[in-house]
């Protein structure tokens, strides 16, 4: 089935948004309202009336607070499908990145929008600033390269931008695109689909060509740039259980040994677009990507220090050296961050499709996985959304059709809403964007420290960037931990230890849209990761953190603290002040942190690095008090550091690396059978890692300590085999590093899969032929009851010969919630989008499959339709249906 839907532009846009001009592209719906949840057995589906734009963050379904999984999309965009044991349907929600999709949920009362936080002082330099050099754009297309678990060949095509005369062995910045759709139609703006490759009439989108602005100022500094696409990865990762991330690592190092070919004996056979530029030195990579691609080239990176167990698709040598990552609005579904490769994680204020800002994890999931001296900077960018970083997905830049992924509700949003004073413009954004990859590029290929005030918290601004107020804050770069709250850390006065992920409301750091309290989606808690939340009433009420030992802070000229107050709050105020062993109080100055401009639809609770002087001769600190000086409020500690100018060495380290594994075994015809997922790891030393599984439909965790020559954990998983036809079924266990480790793969379990044959499903009229206003219906009857869920879908044809059944001749209520269309005007059934899914649930053997028709004035003679039905689990199914309509008596 082609993968094709079209995206309607509903009247309550118009009521919302002005008009867009004649040239831009159209927008895409509103979160749909609740249209229809579907349980069959194990068989879980959520309906929409229009259809979903592809969202890098995924479809996820939920039970409350229990991840049952990441739904596979509809050929039409509109259904949604997760197998999993269900205990109440009546808690199932549909998320994404933490938002709810399958609700419209009331909105508070439009605040007015907040000031705008205060530009910061300019840099010293100014990255945005274009370089001395001619730059000149090719593209090369070259034959395409299979991957495991991909059906269909993944394109290996890239536009290159470079600059002129810049002689060779340039440093190499390697661009990857995140998740969107692959195909559009010249002719209809509004059709869309996520074909590979792309049929008949539709043409590819070129996701790749979306960053020649910061290609084109890169190239002007004297950097090689080149843009992957990877349409064909967009295409098939639903059906991964890692999204898509280790595909998009194979194929970024794909490209990767090419231009290592290509800069040494390999240079003859470069494509023409690539032979007459400047070779490239791989031993300085940087690599960008955005969204999906964020993941992908984090994969990239750790896959590139420590080779991924199995067939990845690329088994070459490396042949480069990844001196850091840029990654703009990221999705992390793994919390596995590459501990030891610098990387920048853009954090866009306004973003609507990974809303919970999880590449903040890039940042905190760091903490204690290695060395701490790779640097680890977060840009939050006020008002910036996901899309506009890359023009080809913004409305009147891109060829294919584009939108704004922050969606309007129910009324504008005070923050995000186009022309809002936060919200900024996609030149302006895009501007930005360039800015600060240019300033990655700086620090981490050339080795110019000038531009690390922007990166690391120091508090100020690249004026090319003006007016988007751009926030930073950093871990690594040799950072002394201080205050970095674990199980032995302290708090008393008017603050405690919280845990970021839990749902005790005893222990939880809240509820508030955070970045930093992002879950792992297969954990229901976890532990290891603690801040301290302060809360008081009057000023002077001091929160005191102690952490289990004395530390010296010898070394270290600044107390660096990541501090976050809610959002939109007045400047908040605190002194800080260090005890040492001796017991005497060492007051260090004051602190102010003002909330960031937030709204109930922004990740808003970000920590600001705030920093004071240290004093020479401090001697062991045993203590961190914060002194409010306001009569109440609350905040959050994320930590503190001891902080010094400049960079350390990063030493290439090879930290032993973990992998979940998949194991796939069949049922069987009878008994129950245990088999252990193993976790794999390698490398020398103890290492601690965390794993999550699902025991008798209950969340489980268990913390492992790997010591030295011990490479595999064990999670024994226990099914019963039947001669009953049942869809495969996963068992998830999933794996998080917590010390001394770092993880590539984290999504592993057991798939049992099905043996037994599918049962015959016979279709028979029950109503065959009605008058108008009487309602078609066929009874499909299984040969046996099956275990799971035997569904199928079914789209009108066009009769053989006579008048087919118009959308006028149907309840318009049924028309809408099976095809997201009005039935206005009349047109022909087999020119909608109908679609009707039937689902007969494990353990019954029959269900009815009804058409209701309406009367109408006009005399029409005998109408007919004809329905056809495949598979949907389990493919393979096919059949048709026929039904008459007379005029009513």
């Amino acid at each position: 089935m082609r993968r094709t839907v079209a995206l309607l532009v509903p009247v309550l846009l118009a009521a919302v948004l002005p008009a867009p001009p004649a040239s831009a592209a159209p927008q895409p719906p509103p979160r749909p309202p609740s249209t229809g949840w579907t349980v069959s057995g194990d068989e879980i589906r959520w309906t929409t009336a229009t259809p979903m734009p592809v969202l890098d963050a995924g479809v996820e379904f939920w039970e409350g607070d229990r991840f049952l999984g990441r739904a596979r999309e509809s050929a039409n965009l509109r259904s949604f499908t997760v197998s999993a044991a269900l205990r109440d349907p009546a808690a199932l929600q549909v998320r994404s990145a933490g938002k709810r999709l399958d609700v419209v949920e009331p909105s508070s009362p439009s605040p007015s929008a907040p000031a705008l936080p205060a530009l910061l002082p300019g840099a010293a330099v100014d990255p945005g600033t274009p370089g001395p050099y001619a730059t000149e754009t090719g593209e090369y297309a070259l034959d395409p390269v299979r991957l495991p678990g991909y059906a269909a060949p993944i394109e290996m095509e890239a536009v290159v931008v470079a600059p002129e005369g810049a002689g060779s062995d340039r440093p190499l910045v390697l661009f990857l695109h995140g998740r969107h759709f692959t195909c559009y139609s010249k002719t209809n703006p509004d059709q869309i689909s996520l074909d590979w490759p792309c049929p008949g009439g539709l043409t590819p989108v070129p996701s790749h060509r979306g960053y020649l602005k910061a290609q084109e100022l890169l190239a002007s500094q004297g950097y090689l740039t080149v843009s992957i696409s990877a349409n064909g990865i967009n295409a098939q990762d639903a059906s991964t259980a890692d999204a898509g991330a280790q595909a998009r690592s194979s194929l970024v190092r794909h490209h990767l040994a090419k231009w290592a070919d290509w800069s040494g004996a390999g240079r003859a056979s470069a494509p023409g677009a690539v032979k007459a530029l400047p070779a490239a030195d791989m031993s300085k990579v940087l690599l960008v990507g955005h969204s999906r691609g964020g993941e992908g080239v984090n994969r990239a990176a750790t896959d590139s220090l420590t080779p991924p167990p199995g067939d990845t698709g690329f088994d070459g040598p490396v042949r480069w050296n990844i001196r850091g990552d840029v990654l703009i609005g990221p999705t992390i579904f793994g919390h596995n961050p590459a501990p030891d490769v610098p990387s920048v994680t853009f954090l866009p204020g306004c973003d609507g499709d990974v809303s919970d800002l999880q590449g903040q994890m890039f940042l905190d999931q760091t903490r204690g996985l290695s060395r701490g001296e790779a640097l680890h900077s977060a840009l939050y960018l006020v008002g910036a959304n996901h899309n506009y970083f890359n023009s080809e997905w913004t409305p009147g830049q891109a060829e294919a059709p584009a939108f704004d992924d922050f969606w309007p509700g129910q009324q504008p949003d005070p923050i995000c809403t186009p022309g809002a004073p936060t919200r900024l413009t996609a030149q302006q954004q895009q501007t930005a964007g360039a800015t600060y990859i240019a300033a990655s590029a700086a620090l981490f290929l050339a080795g110019d420290q000038s531009v690390l005030p922007l990166l690391d918290g120091s508090g100020v601004r690249a004026p090319s960037a003006d007016p988007a107020r751009v926030l930073s804050h950093a871990l690594g770069a040799g950072r002394r931990p201080f205050a970095v709250p674990d199980a032995s850390t302290a708090a008393t006065g008017s603050a405690r230890v919280c845990q970021q992920v839990s749902r005790d409301a005893a222990v939880t750091c809240g509820t508030a849209r955070s970045p930093h309290f992002v879950g792992f989606r297969f954990a229901s808690v976890q532990p290891e990761r603690l801040a301290v939340a302060m809360k008081w009433s009057a000023a002077g009420q001091a929160g005191v953190v102690t952490p289990a030992a004395p530390v010296s802070l010898d070394g270290s000229t600044d107390l660096a603290l990541r501090l976050a107050v809610p959002g939109n709050a007045a400047p908040a105020t605190f002194g800080v002040v260090l005890n040492d062993q001796s017991g005497r109080k060492h007051p260090l100055g004051s602190v102010s942190v003002a909330g960031l401009p937030s709204s109930e639809r922004t990740s808003s609770l970000w920590a600001q690095e705030v920093r004071v002087p240290l004093p020479s001769g401090l001697g062991q600190v045993t203590s961190l008090e914060l002194v409010p000086e306001s009569a109440s409020g609350e905040a959050w500690l994320i930590d503190a550091y001891g902080w010094s100018k400049g960079l350390v060495p990063v030493t290439p380290v090879r930290v032993p690396r973990v992998d979940a594994t998949l194991v796939a075994v069949d049922e069987g015809n009878s008994g129950t059978q245990t088999h252990n997922m193993v976790v794999t790891a390698d490398g020398d030393g103890t290492r601690v890692i965390r794993l999550f599984h699902t025991e008798a439909q209950t969340p489980k965790t268990q913390l492992v300590t790997l010591a030295p020559g011990q490479n595999r954990a064990e999670v024994p998983l226990t099914f019963t085999g039947n001669t009953r036809w049942s869809s495969d079924v996963l068992n998830t266990v999933a794996v998080q590093a917590i010390s001394h480790a770092v993880v590539g793969s984290a999504v592993g379990g057991l798939l049992v899969r099905n043996d037994d044959p599918a049962p015959r499903i016979a279709a028979t009229p029950v109503a065959g032929s009605v008058a108008e206003g009487g309602s078609l219906k066929w009874k499909l009857t299984l040969s046996e009851a099956a275990d799971s869920a035997f569904s199928v879908s079914g789209v009108p044809l066009a009769p053989a010969s006579g008048a087919e059944l118009s959308t006028t001749d149907v309840n318009a209520d049924w028309l809408l919630r099976n095809s997201g269309e009005a039935a206005l005007p009349s047109r022909p059934l087999s020119a909608t989008r109908l679609e009707l899914y039937v689902s007969i649930p494990a353990g019954q053997t029959s269900a009815e499959v009804p058409v209701p028709t309406v009367t109408d004035t006009s005399a029409e003679g005998e109408e007919s339709v004809r329905l056809r039905f495949t598979g949907v689990s389990p493919a393979g199914v096919e059949f048709e249906v026929t039904g008459e309509v007379t005029e009513a008596a």
